[in-house]
């Protein structure tokens, strides 16, 4: 006799909700990666002498220099410090992005790095 409402080879019957459950997670992944995208993030080195904003979509939107900084003989200080600066924001991306992707799996390790 054969079974109702199942799948063949034994699938649950509620294959349905799972499906559901697992687009309605896809579309909040992505509405939280467009609102992602949509934010700036800004760090500062050397005091606040370097200033760089990322976008969400990892991309340098604005650098800003103290005159100060701005020294000819010593021109590897200031790449070390906007090269500092830009590496934290775009840790900041990072973590806002490992942030809102943990709040959608509720903790279940799902997000940028699938472990399969």
């Amino acid at each position: 006799m054969a079974k109702r409402g199942g799948f063949p080879g034994g699938m649950p019957g509620n294959m349905n909700n799972l499906m559901k459950q697992a687009q309605r997670m896809q579309k909040q992944m992505e509405e939280s990666q467009k609102a992602l995208e949509e934010k700036e993030f800004t760090a500062a080195a050397g005091g606040g002498a370097v200033e760089v904003t990322v976008s969400g979509k990892k991309e340098v939107t604005k650098v800003s220099l103290k005159e100060e900084v701005v020294d000819p003989d010593d021109i590897e200080m200031l790449e070390d410090l906007i090269m500092a600066a830009v590496n934290e924001a775009l840790r900041k991306v990072e973590e806002e992005s490992a942030s809102s992707m943990s709040k959608l799996t509720g903790g279940m390790g799902l997000g940028g790095g699938f472990p399969f």
